[in-house]
């Protein structure tokens, strides 16, 4: 009687593991938050005019002296180059990086929450030497630096 409780439990564990698995594979249970909030066209674009007008809504931004990049001043490998961005504005509600150098040069956007610090750092990929761009936007204005990144192996396969 045992054996046979035991082998129902079974049976009905696969079933729903199997149910799972085909809605997964038919892409039913994706998670759509995550990809409805995916800037597309501003990961794709080729210049760095029309990734900041897809990602932040304009291109227009003016140079500041409050934001700081913290990058290598040679990469020795352009596949892993470490970069943090940090400023001292209030307001700050996104921040994108962007390389110049690449053939699409958005490589990472961050939406900050109310009273969250706006000091972010992650690794980028460059294909060759550029200028690593930063682009703050606090209180629907864009401002940006640059830093001057020399890559000498490129992680853009070249």
């Amino acid at each position: 009687m045992t054996t046979n409780i035991k082998r129902r439990v079974f049976l009905k564990g696969s079933l729903a593991a199997g149910t799972v698995g085909v809605a997964v594979g038919a892409g039913l249970l994706t998670p759509q938050a995550v990809l409805a909030a995916w800037p597309k066209p501003a990961f794709e674009a080729k210049s760095v005019d029309d990734a900041l007008s897809a990602a932040m809504g304009s291109a227009s931004n003016s140079a500041s002296d409050s934001i700081k990049i913290k990058a290598p001043d040679i990469a020795e490998n352009g596949a892993v180059v470490p970069v943090s961005v940090a400023t001292d504005m209030s307001g700050v509600e996104s921040i994108a990086l962007l390389a110049d150098g690449n053939n699409t040069p958005l490589v990472a956007t961050f939406n900050l929450g109310a009273g969250a610090v706006p000091d972010v750092a992650t690794r980028i990929k460059m294909g060759k030497t550029g200028d690593v761009i930063a682009v703050v936007k606090a209180g629907g204005k864009l401002m940006s630096a640059r830093k001057s990144v020399k890559v000498t192996i490129g992680g853009c396969g070249g």
